[in-house]
C-alpha cells in the first residue's frame, strides 16, 4: 500500500467513511467496466478537473495540467477504448479536485496508486495536498450482484485529515463525504443508462492468447498481476 509521509503541519483527524450503493438494471461486468475508466471517474467525480496516468508519485502538476489540457478523451461505451486506459494494479494516477468543507474550498493535488485490481475488488491509496489542507487515504470496494437485477458497491475508506479541514470537525466532513460519494454513484448510473455500456464476451482463442479484451477490462492480463 502506498504510504507518504508528506502532509501539512496543524491538527489531523482520523476519520473512516463506508457504505453500500446500489445501481439498478445493471451487471456487475457494466459497473466494473465504468469503475475501470479514469476518464468516467473524472466526470462522475464531483470537482474533479482531470485524472491522468502518471509513471510516479512524483508528479509536476503544472505538467500534467497542461498535459490534460490537450488530451483528447471522451465518454465512450466502447469495452475496446476504455480498456486500453484502464486503471491499472500497481500504476499511478494523479488529479486535482476541489472540495467544498464549510468555508473552505480546497483544490487537492492528488496522487493515487491502485493497489489492487481484481474483478470484483479494487483497491487504491494515496494522498491530495491543498496549501493549509492535505489527507491520506486508503481505500476498496467490492461488487456484488443484487437480487433484483442490480449491482451493490460496497465501499470504505481510511482517511487521515490534516490542517484546516481537519479542524471542521467530523460534524462538518461527514455530511460532505457522504453528499460527495452520492453524487459519485448517481452519475455513474446515470453514465451506464447514458452509454450503455456493452456487457463483455466470452473472449475467443485469439484474444485470449493475445491477453483479450475481457482480460485486460476484469484486471486479468500480465501487466496486472502482483
Amino acid at each position: 500500500m502506498y504510504v507518504s509521509n508528506r502532509h501539512s503541519k496543524g491538527e489531523t483527524r482520523r476519520m473512516n467513511f463506508n457504505g453500500t450503493f446500489e445501481l439498478e438494471d445493471t451487471t456487475i461486468e457494466e459497473v466494473w467496466l465504468a469503475l475501470s475508466d479514469p476518464v468516467l471517474i473524472a466526470d462522475a467525480l464531483p470537482g474533479c478537473e482531470y485524472l491522468l496516468h502518471v509513471e510516479s508519485d512524483d508528479v509536476d502538476f503544472t505538467e500534467l495540467s497542461d498535459r490534460a489540457d490537450e488530451r483528447d478523451a471522451e465518454l465512450t461505451g466502447d469495452p475496446e477504448a476504455i480498456a486500453e486506459r484502464a486503471f491499472r494494479q500497481g500504476e499511478w494516477y494523479a488529479g486535482q479536485i476541489q472540495v467544498s468543507v464549510g468555508p473552505v474550498n480546497p483544490t487537492f493535488e492528488t496522487v493515487v496508486h491502485i493497489d489492487e485490481r481484481d474483478q470484483p475488488r479494487m483497491s487504491a491509496s494515496g494522498e491530495g495536498s491543498s496549501g493549509d489542507s492535505s489527507f491520506e487515504m486508503s481505500s476498496g470496494m467490492e461488487l456484488h450482484e443484487t437480487d433484483d437485477g442490480g449491482v451493490a458497491v460496497e465501499w470504505e475508506t481510511d482517511a487521515d485529515v490534516f490542517g484546516k479541514v481537519a479542524g471542521m470537525g467530523q460534524r462538518v466532513i461527514n455530511p460532505v463525504a457522504n453528499r460527495l460519494v452520492k453524487r459519485f454513484f448517481g452519475d455513474v448510473q446515470s453514465t451506464l443508462r447514458e452509454l450503455q455500456l456493452a456487457e463483455a464476451d466470452t473472449p475467443t482463442p485469439a484474444e485470449d492468447e493475445e491477453g483479450g479484451i475481457v482480460d485486460r477490462l476484469l484486471g486479468r492480463s500480465s501487466s496486472n498481476s502482483s
